[in-house]
């Protein structure tokens, strides 16, 4: 008998165990607009009959070398819903539902139990968005990774209605800036995390967990306000100074006051460790605040009401050439000042 696919590395009857394992997990997020299961080459799904003249919104990310620390501490459980939030985020910043979600994991050797705790993870993710799984992509690809690695990428698509599209256009000087707070550093910085625990030797348990805790997904705090926003900004790789200038025009600023919320205890070890300037952990980070929302001054205290919790109006937006005052922050297209 010759050479078989499983003799170079690739593991058919793996692939379609997994299949059956994560069916259950998919099932919990079955939306009424999907036709059909997991399983087959494609998925259908009709337009939700509530939306007059939808749009569809995509977004695609991956948890990058977050990935690293979870192979090497076996730390498989979050990864999913970071890659869920990393995409359900960033198609809430227009406004949009996410709607449908796919992913992607590539491995040298699929290890079943190890892909069925990221798939559970991201079954778990698109419940809290209320995005249904309907697929996705699992790859064995011996001589290209190595050893236990494995990779992620996701792909959602969300819907939004054409009116409540939320461009930024409307932003104007005086709109309050709302900072909602993150889980902890998601899933952006670890390329500069790694190096600092590589070169300044392992982190205890707490603070590990704290670096591994899953991106938090906005969408059941953000979207039922929508209609009260002016701006969204999802904090995602570039952190606070890269990402809030993308939600307004390049004749306005943001001027944010660095006090008014009280930064996670990991970021602080991060920053004393590594002995990282203040812009460059704010160019990396989100430094405890995930999501940005610009508003009207009217509609403050109804925004943070709705929101609940760990909600708190973080600045406000000026016209350019804004004086910068101590401990503040102030952002915009090409500009940076720290005052």
């Amino acid at each position: 008998m010759g050479l078989t696919y499983r003799e170079a590395g690739v593991d058919i009857d793996a692939g379609n165990e997994l299949v059956q394992r994560i069916k259950e997990a998919a099932k919990r997020t079955h939306r009424p607009e999907l036709l059909g299961g997991i399983g087959g080459f494609a998925a259908l799904a009709s337009l939700p009959e509530k939306y007059q003249e939808p749009l569809l919104v995509t977004g695609t990310d991956g948890v990058g070398t977050k990935l690293a620390l979870a192979v090497n501490h076996n730390m498989h459980d979050g990864v999913g819903q970071d890659l869920v939030a990393m995409c359900v985020n960033d198609v809430l910043a227009v406004g949009a539902e996410a709607f449908l979600f796919l992913d992607y994991f590539a491995s040298s050797k699929l290890d079943v139990d190890v892909a069925e705790r990221v798939i559970n993870g991201i079954a778990r993710g698109c419940e809290i968005a209320g995005c249904a799984l309907v697929g996705g992509e699992t790859a064995e690809m011996p001589g290209f990774y190595q050893g236990l690695d494995y990779d992620l990428a996701g792909f959602c698509v969300g819907i939004v209605e054409r009116s409540e599209v939320v461009t930024g256009d409307s932003v104007a000087p005086e709109d309050v800036l709302i900072g909602v707070a993150s889980s902890g550093p998601h899933a952006n910085g670890f390329s500069l995390i790694r190096r600092v625990m590589t070169d300044f030797g392992p982190v205890n348990d707490d603070l590990l967990n704290q670096l591994m805790a899953p991106t938090r997904i906005y969408v059941p705090s953000v979207l039922p306000i929508v209609s009260l926003v002016t701006g969204l900004s999802h904090i995602t790789g570039g952190g606070l100074i890269e990402n809030i200038p993308r939600m307004f025009s390049s004749t306005l600023v943001a001027d944010i006051d660095l006090g008014t919320w009280e930064r996670p205890r990991v970021f602080d070890w991060l920053q004393q460790q590594g002995g990282i300037d203040e812009l460059e952990m704010l160019r990396t980070f989100n430094c405890g605040i995930g999501f940005v929302i610009a508003c009207r001054p009217e509609n403050v205290d109804q925004i943070l009401e709705q929101i609940n919790d760990d909600a708190v109006v973080i600045g406000r937006i000026e016209s350019l050439g804004a004086h910068v005052q101590k401990g503040h922050l102030v952002i915009g297209d090409a500009n940076v000042e720290l005052g």
